[in-house]
């Protein structure tokens, strides 16, 4: 089985290319030539996992395409921001802002959340305004925080490429730059973002010596403490809670998409894998380490009106938050570098 974009850009996991059919996503790859027909890409998960959701077949020529344009400041109105510029590979695609910043250097409303196992969530953005990855697929391009860059206008651009009417038509059965190819392509490659296996994977699987002694104890008090909102081989339940963290009339939470008080203050419990790279953390990246945010449930959150009830006073010995921190670092997986060299 041939290994794909070996010599332009490399995917943020190593992914396999397999024969037009079913999407493989565990085992290991075949060496045997694949028989015609349009190649797909198969993505490794790990232990837990089920199979990246996807609309259908995820065809290599349509998530390299999606890749490319990934990382390409040309949807951006000065040419200088692009999807990879808010979703870093070695960040575990988050960005290290507070609020990611867009053209112009245009400060947005919140942290970039990580895009690793995206195609798995139920609902994207801190408020869950999205459904799913080609439902949300344009919309940094039109904020005026982040890409500013009209749908019609992007298009033009791509048509004017000397490259992507050709890529558009190998991935989309000689289809050019549209708004369904451009949103399709770019949700093909979202989905192959999915979490290396981690030492947290091979304690799970009953490699015992993954973990040390202070591990094993941080393991039992997360699951004391805070495992009814990040439960399962994701560490998210996927809902949304008022973790106790202050909010502004700026940035209301879910109130914001529902006009409902009683989502004030709520946001989308994000995914814990990988989170020793996410700093800053929380939807306004108010805690710069896994310490402050410790430091924060174990005082109870700061009573913020719509509190949820089950975040109360920890009350976490200095060896037990020491415990706790050395768990959260065994969900990490290894980063592996992204080459992002362009065509201008």
């Amino acid at each position: 089985m041939q290994r794909f974009l070996a010599s332009v850009l490399v995917p943020a996991i190593a992914f396999a290319v397999a024969a037009c059919g079913t999407l493989h996503s565990d085992g290991p790859p075949s060496d045997d030539p694949p028989p015609d027909g349009p190649a797909v890409v198969s993505v490794p998960v790990p232990d837990g996992f089920r199979a990246v959701p996807s609309q259908g077949p995820l065809l290599a020529h349509r998530v390299a395409l999606g890749e490319r344009l990934f990382f390409d400041p040309i949807l951006s109105s000065d040419r200088t921001v692009s999807c990879g510029t808010c979703h870093l590979r070695e960040k575990a695609f988050t960005d290290g802002h507070l609020r990611s910043v867009g053209v112009q250097g245009r400060r947005g409303l919140r942290n970039a959340p990580s895009l690793l196992n995206v195609a798995y969530r139920r609902s994207l953005f801190w408020d869950g305004e999205h459904p799913s990855l080609e439902h949300q697929a344009l919309v940094p391009l039109g904020d005026s925080l982040e890409m500013d860059l009209p749908v019609r206008e992007a298009l033009a651009r791509l048509k004017a490429h000397p490259e992507y009417p050709t890529l558009f038509a190998e991935a989309f059965n000689g289809q050019g730059p549209s708004e369904p190819t451009l949103i399709d392509a770019l949700a093909a490659f979202q989905r192959t973002l999915v979490s290396a296996p981690t030492r947290f994977d091979r304690y799970r699987a009953g490699e015992a010596e993954a973990f040390n002694e202070a591990e094993v104890r941080g393991l039992v008090l997360f699951e004391i403490h805070c495992q009814k909102c990040h439960a399962g081989p994701h560490l998210t339940t996927d809902g949304f809670a008022n973790n106790g963290a202050a909010v502004s009339d700026e940035d209301p939470g879910r109130e914001r998409i529902t006009s409902d008080p009683a989502d004030r203050g709520l946001f989308r419990i994000p995914s814990l894998r990988a989170v020793a790279r996410t700093a800053p953390y929380f939807h306004d990246g108010r805690f710069s380490t896994l310490d402050a945010v410790v430091d924060h449930y174990d005082r109870g959150g700061d009573g913020t009106p719509g509190q949820d009830v089950r975040i109360g006073p920890l009350h976490l010995t200095d060896t037990e938050r020491a415990a706790l921190i050395a768990f959260l670092r065994t969900l990490d997986d290894q980063a592996a570098p992204v080459s992002q060299t362009l065509t201008p």
